[in-house]
């Protein structure tokens, strides 16, 4: 599933990052890597507030349908 589709609140494990390779790069420079646990806490004017490795970061919808958890 996608980490867009995913509920407020849900702890999820991200599996796969697709997309280019520097968006990929740039992702896991933000700590969004295979195995690591991520959390969305909220959705504001359709960008995405997660959790990931301790840290709160703002993705837009389209960066998180490139994540599947």
């Amino acid at each position: 599933m996608l980490l867009s589709m995913a509920d407020f609140g849900d702890k999820k494990i991200i599996v796969k990052i697709t997309g280019k390779e520097d968006v990929r790069r740039h992702l896991e420079s933000l700590g969004f890597v295979e195995g690591a646990d991520v959390t969305v806490v909220s959705s504001l004017g359709g960008n995405l507030i997660v959790s990931v490795k301790g840290t709160r970061v703002a993705i837009s919808r389209a960066v998180a349908n490139k994540i599947i958890v």
